[in-house]
């Protein structure tokens, strides 16, 4: 009868709501989920960001420490050698890269 074919499509339509709400339910939840893990990584290169600012600037005073050392070696050198008083003192000038 109509009546049995309604109820059926009624039952079917039913179930295919049911079916749709768990899988708009399972894309909540994965959504939510990229979300976490978008804001982690956005975290972990924040974080990656200020430590290679870091290492950069490390490498900066070590390549600065560097030169000083050069500069104070090299004033050194060239004050033991029996340069013109002129030449020594300029020298000394250049050596003091506190």
């Amino acid at each position: 009868s109509s009546s049995r074919q309604a109820l059926e499509q009624a039952r079917v339509a039913i179930e295919e709501l049911d079916d749709m709400k768990a899988m708009v339910k399972g894309l909540e939840e994965e959504n939510t989920e990229l979300r976490r893990q978008a804001r982690h990584a956005e975290k972990e290169q924040h974080s990656l960001c200020s430590q290679a600012e870091g290492l950069q600037e490390e490498r900066l005073l070590a390549e600065g420490q560097g030169l000083r050392e050069q500069i104070q070696a090299q004033a050194a050198r060239m004050a033991s050698l029996e340069v013109s008083g002129g030449t020594v003192a300029m020298v000394g000038r250049a050596g003091g890269c506190a």
